[in-house]
């Protein structure tokens, strides 16, 4: 009997039947790592899709891939979570070169030598601009930041933060950016040199027929069964021996102690021929311009070629009852209602909470692989 077949243990020496609530990367990774180990495993994905967020699909008239959630732009240093993507899709190049729109001028993002150059109106080399930074600009005095703005203030001065980071905050997030953790600015690197790529891993790419096929096979194994346009509802969860849930915490209780604050988008679309900016991503920074950037989806598919454009202007606001929860809200003054339900999760018998809703906490998607692949592989050693 071959790995792939042979049924792990579970009650009485039976294979186990798990139920999952949502077919994103999560439970998709899961499912296919418990499938292959001889269990069966029922997804419950309330949308007519896979893939959750990432979910890509051809536009008709122009062809283009488009993000229908949002650009979801694959980038790693795990080697494994690597391997495991391109198992199912192969990912072509691609890097994500940001720019900026901000005090009327195009800016290059993340912050780079181009960038202090261009808003200074100096030609430093690259030992000239991190010092001209790290001594004139910063604000030092702030030893342990512990606010968003303390962190921009103390890296890269008021100025720079004024310009590109202050205004796009504020209409991202809706909260003063005094309140906001530390750690989301962390995650925006300043560079002393004219390297523009956004992210700085080894693994940068794209899946060539977009992230939903992807998904698709991963899902294709005769151990799995998905149900689109079916909930998983809380009072089922009986019906099986363990269940994966991968929608909101709050939402598995019912909302009963309140609901967790989530950010969402709403995407103003348009259509037009050529190539209308340029770029795939373009930032507003202004606080004035009530959007916080506009993608061009084409330019997400360089090894494409497309004579029409669709283009996505984004807005972010809080999220309401009936919308898509993006980006859960953390605030440095504590989460008191976030550790009742996680209190309350961690000690739910025969459930286990995953992803991005499921342990509320914003996690780029190879750290959402990685998670699950954990996960699964926790779970396999006690079954």
């Amino acid at each position: 009997m071959t790995p792939s077949s042979a049924p792990a243990a579970g009650p009485a020496g039976r294979p186990l039947h798990i139920g999952m609530a949502g077919a994103g990367l999560s439970c998709a990774v899961i499912a296919r790592e418990l499938a292959e180990q001889g269990h069966r495993c029922t997804l419950f994905e309330k949308r007519p899709h896979v893939a959750g967020n990432c979910h890509t699909e051809r536009d008709e008239k122009s062809q283009v891939m488009v993000h229908i959630y949002g650009p979801h732009i694959f980038h790693t240093d795990d080697d494994e979570v690597w391997a495991l993507v391109n198992r199912y899709m192969r990912f072509m190049p691609f890097v994500n070169r940001v720019k900026a729109t901000a005090r009327g001028q195009v800016f290059s993002l993340p912050i780079n030598l181009h960038t202090i150059n261009q808003f200074f109106g100096k030609t430093f080399s690259p030992a000239e601009a991190e010092a001209f930074i790290t001594q004139e600009q910063a604000d030092t005095s702030i030893a342990d930041p512990q606010s968003f703005e303390e962190q921009a203030l103390r890296f890269i001065g008021r100025e720079l933060y004024e310009t590109f980071f202050r205004g796009y905050t504020l209409k991202q997030w809706e909260v003063d950016p005094k309140r906001l953790p530390a750690a989301i600015l962390k995650r925006l690197p300043v560079r002393f040199n004219y390297n523009d790529n956004y992210f700085f891993h080894k693994h940068q790419g794209m899946p060539e027929n977009g992230y939903t096929e992807m998904v698709e096979k991963m899902l294709d194994h005769p151990n799995i069964e998905v149900k689109l346009g079916t909930p998983l509802a809380p009072d089922a969860l009986a019906e099986f021996d363990h269940v994966f849930w991968s929608g909101p915490v709050d939402g598995f209780y019912g909302y009963d102690l309140g609901r967790l604050p989530y950010r969402t988008l709403d995407f103003q679309r348009s259509e037009a021929e050529g190539d209308v900016q340029g770029c795939a991503v373009m930032n507003y920074c202004d606080e004035a311009v009530p959007f916080t950037r506009i993608t061009e989806h084409k330019h997400f598919s360089p090894w494409e070629t497309h004579a029409a454009s669709v283009c996505y202007t984004e807005f972010s606001r809080s999220c309401g009852e009936a919308d898509i929860p993006y980006y859960p809200v953390h605030l440095t003054e504590g989460d008191d209602l976030l550790k009742a339900y996680q209190a309350r999760a961690a000690a739910e018998p025969g459930v286990t909470f995953v992803g991005r809703l499921g342990t509320y906490r914003y996690m780029d998607m190879d750290v959402t692989i990685r998670a699950a692949l954990d996960t699964a592989r926790a779970f396999l050693a006690k079954h």
